[in-house]
């Protein structure tokens, strides 16, 4: 089945946008969208332990109140609880908890909006360097290719270069190109915001590494969507 996170019209201005880019430096830009960076499915777990724990200190707080509640429960007819019985239900109390949460969890956008924005950002920066590493890291001659990758559910990109270029480009110089990129993503507008980011990159990869006489097309310009 193929995946399908942008438009036609997204991937036809991005490749354009990388064509026009790659033709004033020998600079090699993949760019690549995804739907999602990780599951978070760790990101669950934790919230369902937490609560769970959260969950059985209250009982362990206020134990006279659910020992009353019990007791309303039974409508006085429940045997008085030994120590083991009541740890018993706690315990019990706390699983059941856990389970609950982690259910409600499964449903992604919840689990999406729960995850710190830290850990999507770590995620995201992990997925593009994973993604970097098989498909552009060393496949140019002058080790000049450059990965510009977006994902969507995080409303998060990154830009991963080669030795060469990594050398000569801080990290930072890229900020005005993620920043545009971003903006026009949470505007609906990804292709435009990868082709803008694909625009002011060239501009970098121009300055430091002009077109040569010989500049062979080594990576794809196309969009690629995962």
């Amino acid at each position: 089945m193929k995946v399908s996170h942008v438009s036609e019209a997204d991937h036809d201005i991005v490749t354009a946008a990388v064509a026009t880019a790659e033709a004033h430096t020998s600079g090699e830009i993949v760019t690549v969208v995804a739907g999602k960076s990780n599951d978070y499915d760790d990101v669950a777990l934790v919230w369902a332990s937490i609560i769970a724990f959260l969950a059985m200190s209250i009982v362990a707080l206020f134990p006279e109140f659910y020992r009353g509640l019990y007791d309303r429960l039974t409508d006085g007819w429940g045997h008085e609880l030994t120590a083991n019985q009541w740890l018993g239900m706690v315990i019990t109390f706390g699983v059941l908890k856990w389970i609950g949460v982690w259910l409600i969890l499964l449903w992604r956008p919840l689990r999406m909006a729960l995850t710190p924005r830290s850990i999507k950002a770590e995620r995201v920066r992990a997925r593009a360097i994973d993604l970097f590493k098989v498909g552009t890291e060393g496949k140019t001659t002058g080790r000049t290719g450059v990965l510009l990758y977006l994902s969507l559910k995080e409303h998060r990109a990154d830009i991963v270069a080669d030795e060469a270029i990594a050398a000569k480009v801080k990290p930072g110089v890229w900020g005005d190109a993620m920043a545009a990129l971003i903006e026009r993503v949470r505007a609906g507008k990804p292709g435009e915001g990868m082709a803008e980011a694909v625009r002011q990159m060239g501009v970098v990869l121009a300055e430091h590494f002009p077109r040569g006489s010989e500049n062979p097309n080594e990576l794809p310009d196309r969009l690629i969507e995962l």
